[in-house]
């Protein structure tokens, strides 16, 4: 399975998780079959509110499934529509996010669990939302 989650900055497994999805300055591609990783940065991560292109960053990679902190619903419906499963994780290293998903125990992102911003400014920018890992 080809996993991707956003980090702050690259340190293999134990890259730190960004708390946000789209303001991430790069995404860590793991496959969990052979647990091997790598880092591709995110070319939008400075974006409005409301403009982010999460594929724009991973065009070309094959991804089955995104771990975030948080994400809005504009790319978590980006995502779906690409038939990528999203994911919520607090835990604060790649490793341990990959052995959360392994172990069952992460939360599926729904239209319902998705982070809603409106009138709250750029995302990823300490506007207090409350989910996963710090920065």
């Amino acid at each position: 399975m080809q996993i991707c989650i956003p980090i702050t900055e690259d340190k293999g497994l134990a890259s730190p998780v960004s708390a946000h999805f789209g303001s991430a300055p790069a995404f860590m591609i793991v496959d969990s079959e052979i647990s091997s990783c790598r880092a591709i940065p995110n070319k939008n991560h400075q974006h409005e509110h409301g403009m982010c292109t999460p594929l724009a960053s991973i065009a070309g990679e094959k991804i089955d499934s995104m771990v975030v902190g948080g994400i809005g619903m504009g790319a978590l419906n980006k995502l779906a529509a690409a038939g990528i499963k999203v994911y919520r994780s607090t835990s604060r290293t790649v490793e341990e996010t990959i052995a959360a998903l392994k172990a069952g125990t992460l939360e599926l992102v729904t239209t319902d669990t998705a982070c809603n911003h409106h009138g709250q400014g750029p995302h990823g920018h300490g506007h207090g939302h409350g989910h996963g890992a710090t920065r």
